[in-house]
């Protein structure tokens, strides 16, 4: 008798609860308020039924558990179900402007609209999200300008606004940025010089876009754990000054298709780096091929192609171990390549091709494409080009 009784207790006590459970309005009225606001910014043609915004039904409390058949994605919540803590989207192709009330969620640690449609400016009030720690808005249709207020979020790791077409100069306070490990503004139409950067930063792409000015070590001071720079396919102009490459914790560095004028290479401190990839390639770099990039210990990848160079290859290239794979095709190379880069157990990958060089035979991997004409290469050295 009495363990009857107990067991009805029991079921009655969880049929109860789970009852109160799903009616119980638990998510906090502004988080509801902006997850309205923002599937309302949201073109209702562009909702694919099968989409997580097509479940988003405001009839169901966002947060109440479980969410067997409303906000069945799309969302996730604080562990006692009142504040919105990620709004991460599915790529379903949704279109529309952010709208500014995203402000609201105040509790949003990662906000990831990746892969949609959403058009029109970055609302300024995004910096009202002062818990985010991931902001990710690459491959839609941004415009505008990155907005100053981007650097008030101090919690912020990642920024990710890629594949977009935001234009005008990054924010001058970008080094307010403490937390700040990951920054990707690359495929954009961004102007002007690069400001002070985040001194915590790891990684830091810029890629195809009209940023122009010289890489001044002000933008980079204090960087102490920097690791990748991707500044291909801008405008930067001038001097490659010895500082940079001597960044302690860089690994890959990425200036292709730039106006770079010139390289300067100094040894690494004690013949400690960590740099093992660099391309240079596609610049206007005039001067000898510089020598001390045979003095970083782990280099394996190195890209000088289509510049400006003069003079002969280095013969420490061919003696450094580390490197797979040297590109230095369309230079003014004079001289005959050293003699271990031509040899059967070469291990090294790439091109000498379209210089000066001598005894560099068209029919060697190495050597293709063939060598430039003579006379232009007799043009460039204002005459015949000496070996």
């Amino acid at each position: 008798m009495v363990p009857s009784i107990i067991s009805f207790l029991v079921s009655s006590f969880i049929l109860f609860n789970t009852k109160n459970l799903g009616a119980v309005a638990l998510t906090s009225p502004q988080d509801i308020s902006a997850l309205k606001a923002f599937k309302a910014s949201v073109k209702p043609s562009s909702i694919q039924p099968w989409s997580c915004l097509a479940s988003w039904d405001f009839t169901t409390d966002p947060c109440a558990y479980p969410r067997r058949t409303h906000f069945t994605c799309g969302i996730t919540c604080s562990p006692d179900s009142t504040r919105v803590t990620q709004l991460t989207l599915d790529p379903a192709g949704y279109s529309g402007q952010l709208t500014p009330l995203i402000s609201l969620l105040t509790s949003l640690t990662i906000l990831d609209l990746v892969d949609n449609n959403f058009y029109g400016p970055i609302p300024s009030s995004i910096s009202s999200l002062i818990n985010l720690q991931t902001l990710t808005l690459s491959s839609n249709s941004f415009s505008g300008a990155v907005p100053n207020s981007i650097t008030n979020l101090k919690s912020l790791e990642s920024l990710d606004f890629s594949h977009n077409y935001l234009s005008g100069y990054l924010p001058k306070t970008m080094n307010s940025m403490s937390s700040l490990r990951r920054l990707d503004l690359s495929y954009n139409n961004l102007t002007g010089p690069l400001p002070k950067l985040p001194y915590n930063l790891l990684e830091l792409a810029l890629k195809a876009n009209s940023l122009s000015g010289s890489l001044s070590k002000s933008s980079f001071d204090m960087l102490t754990r920097l690791e990748v720079v991707e500044l291909s396919e801008n405008l930067f102009t001038g001097t490659l000054e010895p500082w940079f490459f001597l960044l302690p914790a860089l690994q890959q560095v990425d200036l292709a298709n730039n106006s770079l004028t010139r390289v300067e290479i100094s040894k690494p401190s004690n013949a400690n780096s960590d740099l093992v990839a660099v391309d240079l390639g596609f610049n206007k770099i005039e001067g000898n091929t510089p020598l001390h990039f045979a003095d970083y210990p782990l280099l394996s990848s190195l890209s000088l192609r289509y510049n400006r160079l003069r003079g002969t290859i280095p013969l420490e290239y061919s003696r450094k171990k580390s490197l797979r794979r040297l590109f230095l095709d369309g230079n003014f190379l004079i001289g005959k390549p050293p003699p271990a880069f031509l040899a059967a157990d070469t291990s090294v990958s790439g091109s000498l091709g379209d210089n000066c060089l001598q005894a560099c035979p068209g029919s060697f991997q190495l050597c293709m494409p063939s060598q430039k004409p003579s006379s232009v290469c007799k043009q460039a050295y204002g005459g015949k080009p000496r070996s």
